[in-house]
């Protein structure tokens, strides 16, 4: 069922974006994904251990801006050891430069419509593969659940000074929250 259920994806975006070429081979699919998996499960550990670090060190307030000046050159890094590039990318975005493009909003549908974990596509000729994100732990809550209820008000503040644009909030524990992406460059 599962198998069905990511060919039916890649078709689907196969042919909503037309620059996907569709039909990796199963061989091809299962290495890249693994590889994929194993990319955004260190990245996300490494990434969870900074924020829960500079929650420890200044509370949420600081995390916020830990994450506006340090989490995308965290990632870059990441993506040089890696030799690929990694980003995340949400239709609730809190940096605009992780908005989605034209083929990852129909690929979010996608993702929000069942609890499919990952997927990985050819595209402009090059691997890329998805996996989602959710607001697994209560601490993502302190910035990203409800400004009313979840977050506190010098975190709020924070927020709104680094990120007037913030989309980024309104979540409860274990929604659908965003995808990481990594493109595979060699």
């Amino acid at each position: 069922m599962k198998t069905i259920l990511f060919a039916g994806i890649l078709l689907l975006i196969g042919l909503v974006a037309c620059q996907t070429k569709p039909g990796i081979s199963p061989e091809f699919y299962h290495k890249f994904q693994k590889e994929g998996d194993a990319i955004t499960s260190q990245v996300q550990g490494v990434l969870l251990s900074n924020v829960a670090g500079a929650i420890q060190k200044g509370g949420t307030e600081h995390a916020v801006e830990f994450c506006n000046v340090k989490a995308t050159s965290l990632v870059d890094s990441l993506s040089q050891a890696f030799s690929c590039n990694i980003s995340r990318v949400s239709d609730k975005n809190r940096n605009p430069e992780n908005a989605l493009n034209k083929t990852e909003a129909e690929l979010w549908k996608l993702f929000a419509k069942n609890t499919q974990a990952d997927t990985l596509l050819e595209i402009n000729n090059k691997i890329t593969y998805y996996k989602r994100i959710n607001t697994a732990m209560p601490a993502c809550l302190k910035c990203h659940g409800d400004p009313a209820n979840d977050i506190n008000g010098a975190t709020l503040e924070k927020i709104q000074t680094l990120y007037p644009q913030d989309l980024a909030t309104g979540y409860k524990l274990n929604d659908f929250r965003g995808l990481w992406k990594v493109v595979f460059t060699d």
